[in-house]
């Protein structure tokens, strides 16, 4: 079964603005093995759009995020020096995966 592929968003909550320059690794789980599918870095808006092919197949997925490296580019300590995000693909539809990030706590979504 094919999907839709992937994107995400980064909002520095902390900051009030879109985090840019974040990269952003997807990884796909085939039998107990993440393997890389796509990496992209995130734009002006904080938005990662070309993570991948236009159909991913349905499996588990990870989106890993660089957050040490931003907050170093900030000059700003942070407790999460990546973010893993793992999440399903199981249907013909669109995946959006925001992550809210402060340099303390993240919280992510099911977007649209």
């Amino acid at each position: 079964m094919s999907v839709s592929h992937v994107t995400t968003h980064i909002l520095d909550t902390g900051a009030g603005r879109p985090a840019a320059g974040v990269a952003v690794v997807l990884y796909r789980n085939d039998g107990g093995t993440w393997r890389h599918v796509a990496d992209s870095t995130t734009d002006a808006d904080g938005r990662a759009k070309d993570l991948g092919p236009e159909q991913l197949e349905a499996g588990h997925y990870k989106l890993n995020f660089a957050t040490g490296d931003y907050y170093a580019g900030l000059q700003t300590a942070t407790f999460f020096p990546e973010v893993d995000l793992v999440f399903e693909v199981t249907g013909p539809e669109h995946y959006h995966v925001p992550l809210l990030l402060s340099p303390f706590a993240y919280s992510t979504y099911r977007g649209s």
